[in-house]
């Protein structure tokens, strides 16, 4: 397979990690260093040298282990217990799904609001108060955001690493 293609294929998977940053239940930071790995692996790391792809893999490594303190992080501050952030995860899943398949509303907005659903039922059931539930629900949400904002930039400084390494002093250089 020609370099170019390769750089087409790796840039396109890549893309789709940068939508998975903000989209639930698509891979983000993930795929987009996976990509970088196999076209470095394919092209013999000659047109992405060790060092951006280093560099990549910091910033990879940074955006995983950010998304999951930023998060857990905001909801433990905001009251939430480990039920009503694991309800979270079960709801996000299931609000995806329904907004994907059943009801129009999309997958995003259905993951986001199944998650809420699922941080605020939970937290409800064991106070019994429903603002100490809302706040809870808040703080995930608030961390949510900034974790996905900051993903957003990190895979977004990933892919343009990618792109003047691989592609314009790679490819078409």
């Amino acid at each position: 397979m020609s370099a170019e293609i390769t750089f087409w294929i790796a840039l396109i998977a890549m893309l789709i990690g940068l939508a998975g940053t903000i989209l639930p239940a698509l891979p983000g930071i993930a795929l987009i260093w996976i990509a970088a790995l196999i076209y470095a692996i394919a092209e013999g790391f000659t047109t992405l040298t060790p060092v951006p792809f280093v560099a990549m893999t910091v910033l990879a490594a940074i955006g995983l282990v950010a998304d999951f303190f930023i998060t857990n992080a905001a909801t433990k501050i905001s009251g939430a217990s480990w039920q009503a952030t694991i309800a979270g995860v079960v709801g996000g899943i299931i609000g995806f799904l329904f907004g994907l398949f059943v009801g129009g509303i999309g997958a995003a907005p259905g993951g986001i609001i199944g998650a809420l659903i699922g941080v605020i039922g939970v937290e409800y059931v064991h106070r019994k108060d429903l603002g100490a539930a809302a706040r809870a629900g808040g703080g995930w949400l608030a961390g949510c955001l900034a974790s996905r904002v900051m993903q957003f930039l990190i895979a977004l400084a990933m892919v343009t690493i990618f792109v003047i390494q691989a592609g314009f002093r790679g490819v078409w250089g």
